[in-house]
Formats: C-alpha cells, sequence, structure tokens
C-alpha cells in the first residue's frame, strides 16, 4: 500500500509510483468519489476531445483541407527518415 502525505495547504502528495500508474504528469486533474463502502477513490480525470477545441493558435491565412493533408503526409514522411 502506498500512503501520500498532506501538506499544510491541502495539497497531497501523490507517491510516484502510483502517478506513474496512473499516468499523472503536473498539471492532470483528478477527481476523489466516495464509493459504496465509504472510502475515496482517486480517478484521473480525462477530458473530451472537444474541450480541445481552440487550444491550438493559428495566425495565417485559412488553408484548404488538401494543403493541410499535405503537410500531414510531409511531416510523416520526415519522422519515418
Amino acid at each position: 500500500m502506498s500512503t501520500g502525505t498532506v501538506t499544510s495547504k491541502g495539497q497531497i502528495t501523490i507517491p510516484k509510483s502510483i502517478r506513474d500508474e496512473l499516468g499523472l504528469e503536473p498539471g492532470a486533474r483528478v477527481s476523489f468519489l466516495m464509493n459504496a463502502e465509504g472510502f475515496y477513490e482517486l480517478h484521473r480525470e480525462r477530458r473530451p476531445v472537444k474541450a480541445l477545441a481552440g487550444s491550438l493558435r493559428y495566425s495565417g491565412p485559412p488553408l484548404s483541407l488538401e494543403d493541410m493533408d499535405n503537410a500531414i503526409a510531409s511531416g510523416a514522411k520526415d519522422t519515418m527518415r
């Protein structure tokens, strides 16, 4: 069993083994849910893809789907070298 420590600010240090197992990285959000037995469970929050809308900025002229496809293909080709 792993244990964490609560700081004076109410923050919890999650042991590295648990962070690794849950795939938690700095900035990750977790939720605490009470189960039927009255114990709390820690869950990694999964955000829907729609939550990412608008997170990338592009300031150039609009691109066609064909231009985007070509850029993706070119990038994929570069990574295969």
